[in-house]
């Protein structure tokens, strides 16, 4: 795992875009401008830096800016999960900094995970908090990154290709993909791409997951008003103003797995990368997922490694602390006993941060019922039940503490069968 997120680093992926020509190109000769955002804003513009490309005017936001050497760039830290009056402040000016670019010059945008919560604008008929609010209530009923941005999109002026419409010159989009399917709409809520998403959309989006009622009444007028034609759109396909803008994926999942399969090919394991992306309800496609391990791991002869990754969903009911990959983990321990003694399985945040917790996910083996008994635990469908397995872990020394990572490409899982 570890190996896994050095390879979607900042310092990595920035340093293999910049040895594209086309991307180097389009700053080289004329004055650009940067702005960083995601939970990788720091160390990618500190990356970007030690290329030698210096802009006229830079800003940073993100969660933590650690040792990142930032120099003359502006850094400001936002709100996350959750947007606040910072991301508001640092929203507004990332739009200050759209607007000042020239026609004859370049913003270039280092987009990753996390940019949705960290930028963040209403609509002006919203205050942060109804913003808040809307959005603790969709992921709380389970939303997948797409419903949730379809939504975001909708309430704001900054994202759905907006910031880059406010640009009179051109911009250039290098973003790290936290999103299964890698949809540059999704990403960030695509403050620099065409949305073809609508109003109408989003409020599919809430009559699906049924939240309406839980909304704050400015919220559904919104998106109602928008539905029916009283709210501009966001920006959309074909439009004018995004011409002269160019996005681009610096890496994502799939360099995630890539990196852990070199190490594990390294080790000796005979190894299985699975392409297709976990996603779901968490414990219903751990217990999937470990009969998928079942008809794997014994395709192959000797000690194997199972590489797979995406993101899943909670949809929270009980009082617990947790957090998807935790989740995922508690769940396919109680199948483990359908694979061979010894079998291992993990699961991570890969930017270290698994849910409203300090750790980025856990592990569990053949072993992981029976130690809990030992140690006076409850049954383990008791801690599922409540979204309780942040505890469950803890009490056991199995969760995976990494801190910030510096990157976020989704989630990650390995299994090692003997």
């Amino acid at each position: 795992m570890r190996a896994a997120i050095v390879a979607v680093s900042p310092r990595v992926l920035v340093a293999r875009a910049l040895g594209i020509p086309a991307i180097r190109q389009f700053v080289i000769g004329r004055p650009f401008h940067l702005l960083a955002v995601g939970k990788a804003a720091a160390p990618m513009a500190s990356a970007w830096l030690q290329h030698g490309l210096r802009p006229e005017h830079g800003l940073v936001v993100g969660t933590v800016r650690g040792r990142a050497a930032l120099d003359s760039l502006v850094w400001r830290e936002g709100g996350h999960p959750m947007p606040d009056e910072r991301s508001v402040a640092a929203a507004q000016e990332a739009m200050t900094l759209s607007r000042s670019v020239a026609a004859d010059e370049c913003l270039v945008v280092l987009l990753s995970g996390g940019a949705s919560a960290l930028m963040a604008l209403p609509l002006i008929q919203l205050t942060i908090s109804e913003k808040q609010t809307a959005v603790s209530v969709l992921l709380k009923a389970g939303a997948d990154i797409t419903a949730l941005n379809t939504v975001r999109k909708h309430l704001s002026r900054v994202k759905g290709g907006r910031l880059a419409a406010a640009c009179q010159g051109s911009t250039l989009t290098l973003a790290i993909s936290d999103v299964v399917g890698d949809d540059p709409g999704v990403i960030g809520s695509g403050p620099t791409v065409a949305d073809r998403t609508t109003f109408a959309d989003a409020q599919h989006a809430i009559d699906t997951l049924d939240v309406a009622a839980r909304l704050p009444t400015s919220v559904r007028s919104a998106i109602e008003g928008g539905a029916r034609g009283d709210l501009e759109e966001s920006i959309k396909p074909g439009d004018p103003r995004l011409r002269r803008s160019e996005w681009h994926m610096l890496g994502g999942r799939r360099d995630a797995m890539a990196g852990a399969k070199e190490a594990a090919d390294a080790l000796g394991y005979k190894t299985i990368v699975i392409e297709e992306p976990v996603i779901g309800e968490a414990r219903d496609t751990a217990r999937g997922h470990v009969q998928r391990l079942r008809v794997l791991g014994p395709s192959m002869s000797g000690c194997v490694c199972i590489i797979s990754s995406g993101e899943t969903t909670v949809k929270v009911t009980g009082d617990g602390v947790g957090g998807r990959n935790q989740e995922f983990i508690l769940a396919a321990a109680t199948a483990l006993s359908d694979l061979p003694p010894g079998s291992t399985i993990a699961s991570v945040g890969t930017d270290g941060v698994d849910g409203p917790t300090d750790a980025a996910g856990a592990l569990a083996d053949s072993w992981t019922l029976s130690r809990a008994a030992e140690a006076g635990l409850a049954d383990p469908a008791t801690y599922l039940s409540r979204h309780d397995s942040y505890r469950f872990f803890e009490r056991l020394g199995d969760l995976i503490i990494t801190g910030p990572t510096d990157t976020n490409v989704g989630d990650l899982q390995v299994a090692l069968i003997p």
